[in-house]
């Protein structure tokens, strides 16, 4: 996972570079946490466009950068959402909190 954070719009951007399952996820977990936290940014984006395959660990870290993100007091949004990532994240319903974005 490569990330960028841009200081004039607070915006920190994880761009995703490997599938999302249970192994990768706790390393994806711990960089994200780790950076939000260093930079307190006002909006967080997971960027998925290289991401070819993510199972139920990918909603699970979604939904805990969501709401470490919103305890913050930022937001969090995703771009890029291959079909595999969105047909699971509209079955799941994570749509619906948390918006697509366009980097």
């Amino acid at each position: 996972m490569e990330s960028k954070f841009n200081e004039d719009t607070r915006t920190l951007v994880f761009k995703i570079t490997e599938e999302i399952d249970d192994c990768s996820v706790q390393e994806i977990r711990r960089k994200a946490d780790f950076e939000i936290e260093k930079y307190m940014p006002r909006k967080v984006v997971f960027d998925f466009d290289r991401v070819t395959f993510m199972d139920s660990a990918g909603i699970g870290l979604i939904i805990g950068r969501y709401k470490f993100t919103n305890m913050l007091g930022g937001k969090l949004e995703v771009a890029n959402l291959t079909q595999n990532v969105k047909k699971i994240f509209e079955m799941s319903g994570i749509l619906k909190l948390v918006p697509v974005t366009n980097i």
